[in-house]
């Protein structure tokens, strides 16, 4: 087995290629020969020592896969081997060879590219957790979407033209644009060169929004509270301003850890706003919901209503580049590993 390993904390050169050998599949498990696995913004995150969650150092980090089954425990039902599948896990995903329980892989459906399927996941996941399970979204209800180029913000657009009458407002370098307008956003924003919350109020004469996707943090979270309409929704599902560069850096992480706002119920009441906070990696055991929500996106996938955009596809070997890609905030769409 070859896999991508955080060897310490740091940059993109602590990442190296190690190699074990094959596991085998306890009862209930399959073994599942990997042809591409997804690069998330929380492996970049894991890699600087900034993700609480991750494992210690040295550690193979991922939450998603696709390949072919090659092996299956006993008493595992519903596949055999060569069938292909998916797989959404908790760490582990960026190897060549996994083994997961069987309530962690999902059949592929016919037409769908294992790198499309290594995409979907946790971004859709996250999405459809967020805008349906969270936030409840409604026919005709206005939604901010903040790094709307990456992976889970185009999951984002796709799943709110599933609604009727959804008007989307996106956060995107000025280049990624006419991408994020082809994946359903109705009014791009260029936040850098823009106040993005004066322009949300400008093009919805002051009302502002019914929900916002956060993966920002700190002050941004105060902004996006603010730009909520009542019984408004604030979703806060990221950190994406504790990394600004290829290392950690403790300067920055303490000015973010003292920009995080602080909301008491009575501010809640008297606004009528809502605020949640989603981590994905914290329901990984609610295997149920977790699988209702998949099988949701899976129908919607064979139904062509939403589709994973892949940005770029690097090698195992080239997995410092592709966090280097990742972390420049070059890609649209999600970044995927091959073996």
């Amino acid at each position: 087995m070859r896999a991508i390993t955080i060897t310490r904390h740091g940059g993109p050169n602590v990442l190296e290629i190690r190699e074990s050998p094959d596991p085998t599949p306890k009862p209930g498990e399959v073994r599942v020969r990997v042809e591409a696995c997804g690069l998330n913004f929380a492996e970049l995150m894991a890699r600087q020592g900034l993700y609480p969650d991750a494992p210690p150092p040295p550690c193979v980090v991922g939450y998603e896969a696709a390949g072919h089954v090659d092996a299956v425990g006993d008493g595992v039902e519903g596949f055999k081997e060569g069938d292909r599948a998916l797989l959404a896990i908790k760490f582990g995903a960026h190897a060549d060879v996994i083994c997961v329980d069987q309530s962690q892989a999902y059949p592929m459906p016919e037409g769908m590219s294992f790198e499309e399927a290594a995409a979907l996941p946790v971004n859709y996941l996250t999405a459809y957790h967020m805008l349906f399970r969270a936030a409840s979204l409604r026919p005709g209800q206005r939604v901010l979407v903040h790094m709307a180029a990456g992976g889970v913000g185009i999951a984002a657009l796709q799943l709110c033209q599933t609604v009727e009458g959804v008007t989307t407002y996106g956060t995107a370098s000025p280049g990624k644009h006419d991408i994020i307008r082809e994946q359903g956003c109705d009014h791009p924003i260029d936040y850098r060169n823009l106040d993005y919350a004066e322009e949300v109020r400008k093009l919805t004469n002051g009302r502002g929004v019914d929900i916002v996707l956060d993966a920002l943090g700190g002050k941004d979270w105060k902004k996006g509270f603010e730009l909520l309409s009542p019984v408004g929704h604030l979703i806060a599902f990221g950190f994406a301003n504790m990394a600004t560069g290829p290392k950690r850096n403790l300067l920055n992480l303490g000015k973010q850890l003292l920009s995080i706002p602080r909301w008491s119920p009575m501010t809640l009441m008297e606004t009528n706003r809502t605020i949640s906070g989603v981590n994905m990696g914290k329901l990984w055991d609610e295997v149920e919901m977790l699988r209702e929500e998949m099988e949701a996106l899976l129908r919607l996938y064979e139904e062509g209503k939403i589709k994973p955009r892949v940005d770029s596809t690097f090698s195992f070997d080239q997995a410092h580049e592709a966090h280097l890609h990742m972390q420049n905030r070059k890609n649209i769409g999600k970044i995927v590993l091959t073996p």
